[in-house]
């Protein structure tokens, strides 16, 4: 899943890309850190979000994953 399939996730400044050990890939929301209204792992595409600040983090250089799963 790339940035555009995560809807406002993929945009999101509060996002990080996590890969599992086995290789899959998540969207953690790092709202969910301070504030038990947002999900850690959010079903994607999240079309609306009360947390949506649009842009990149400096601290999070992680990118959207680049290859879709087979």
């Amino acid at each position: 899943m790339g940035a555009g399939e995560a809807g406002r996730c993929g945009s999101c400044r509060y996002r990080r890309w996590v890969q599992s050990g086995k290789g899959s890939r998540f969207l953690f929301c790092r709202r969910s850190e301070t504030d038990p209204r947002f999900p850690k792992y959010p079903r994607l595409p999240v079309l609306r979000c009360a947390g949506y600040e649009a842009g990149d983090d400096p601290a999070d250089r992680s990118a959207p994953p680049s290859n879709p799963r087979p």
